[in-house]
């Protein structure tokens, strides 16, 4: 049993770095003998800035889950505590404060969606969730400037990219004073619950190597921390932003077809890297994919099976099908297919236009209301020209009146102008 073990930890490391997660490791031989050993105990952590985690998060999640996979304990840390100092490492001004009631919110908010991603309850080894506003708020300042704070210099903490990087712009102290928060957070946790190992991305590389400091100075032994990459993309845009904005985990947020659309959007230099990095393929089918791209690009079976994987991740089986029905929609044209929910899904970041329910409007009026047309004149020529489109079906009459009965589930008309131009028109 021991040596089936030590080979699925030898597999997960090896599979860690194909991958391309691993970025940095401390005394990764150590570490990985530690593996072998048995299972090892592990964290990550997650501030709450917002209601939601967006896919910049999804990353470390997957980390988390690809451990507790592999037989060890994984630990899911939401900083309800160290959200609110707020965390300086990447950026270059200071986090506005919230309040703690608003914080409170979004911490349950976090676990509630973590829960989805790891296994809490029927794994044999099921993953804790925690919070470290239950050991943080609970210090006294004195106690935590003589215990904990005598074990950092003001030299040591300078030179620490994430503040050294606003010395420039300024940092108050209580940014400055995070790092030896989060360290405090891996001491608290190797000493009460064993935790082994940190998790974090590369910009966390100082806080953790900080934790690593105050566990050995003040007796500790044995822990080890992994940063996994910054992820970018090839064409310099920032990961996790669509043209509307972030990209994030919650439906109400990103709704499930604009989460599918951003990564079938995938350029092909970056998508392999992604199969890798957000997805649990074999090496085997992430290769055959790699075969795929190079031979035959325009099909973009990559980014399908991209696609398919991480909405079916992070939103499941039943939103694949919902995302891949309305893609076909829109391509085809054909929107009467989509029941109500998948056409609001679908067209919500598309122009639209509010009608009186009882309004039976004519067609160019309705073009120039929406500014599908720019004016009376060029919706004629557009009705003529074939160019527009009522529910998929293509105009013809200049004259044409839309009456009730045309209206998609009794509410919506959908305009379209060309192959691409959608506008939404809703009844109420």
């Amino acid at each position: 049993m021991a040596q089936q073990q030590a080979a699925v930890n030898a597999a997960l490391l090896e599979d860690l770095e194909y991958r391309g997660l691993v970025y940095q490791v401390t005394n990764r031989e150590e570490l990985s003998q530690k593996l072998n050993e048995g299972p090892v105990t592990l964290y990550c952590g997650f501030d709450p800035t917002a209601d939601s985690l967006h896919i910049g998060s999804l990353l470390p999640i997957l980390m988390l889950r690809r451990f507790q996979q592999a037989g060890h304990n994984s630990i899911a840390l939401v900083g309800g505590g160290t959200g609110l100092i707020g965390d300086p490492s990447g950026r270059s001004t200071e986090r506005s404060l919230n309040t703690d009631d608003t914080v409170a919110g979004w911490t349950e908010s976090l676990k509630r969606q973590l829960s989805r991603f790891l296994d809490f309850e029927t794994a044999q080894n099921p993953a804790q969730l925690v919070s470290n506003y239950d050991w943080l708020a609970s210090l006294d300042i004195i106690t935590f400037l003589r215990d904990i704070g005598k074990n950092f210099t003001v030299n040591y903490m300078l030179a620490k990219d994430s503040v050294d990087s606003r010395l420039a712009n300024g940092i108050s102290f209580t940014e400055f004073s995070y790092m030896i928060l989060q360290a405090y957070d891996f001491y608290k946790l190797n000493r009460d619950h064993g935790v082994n190992l940190q998790l974090g991305g590369s910009d966390q590389w100082g806080n953790i190597t900080a934790g690593l400091d105050l566990i050995g100075k003040t007796g500790g032994s044995g822990a080890y921390g992994i940063t996994m990459p910054l992820v970018t993309k090839s064409d310099g845009k920032k990961f996790g932003k669509s043209e509307s904005g972030a990209v994030w985990l919650d439906r109400s947020k990103t709704s499930a077809y604009q989460f599918y659309q951003f990564w079938i959007n995938t350029d092909d230099s970056d998508v392999i890297r992604f199969l890798k990095y957000f997805t649990f393929l074999s090496r085997e089918e992430i290769e055959s994919f790699e075969a795929l791209v190079a031979s035959q690009p325009e099909k973009r079976e990559a980014q399908r099976e991209l696609a398919r994987q991480v909405t079916r991740i992070v939103h499941g089986e039943e939103a694949v099908g919902s995302a891949e029905k309305i893609t076909a929609a829109l391509f085809s044209g054909d929107v009467t297919q989509l029941n109500e929910s998948e056409l609001v899904e679908a067209l919500q970041d598309m122009p639209t236009t509010v009608a009186a329910a009882d309004a039976e409007t004519g067609l160019i009026d309705l073009l120039v209301d929406t500014k599908a047309s720019p004016s009376r004149r060029q919706a004629k020529q557009d009705i003529e020209s074939g160019a527009v489109y009522v529910n998929g079906v293509k105009q013809s009459g200049i004259d044409t009146v839309l009456t009730a009965e045309q209206r998609l589930h009794g509410r919506y008309v959908v305009l379209r102008r060309g192959k691409k131009n959608y506008f939404l028109v809703k009844f109420e």
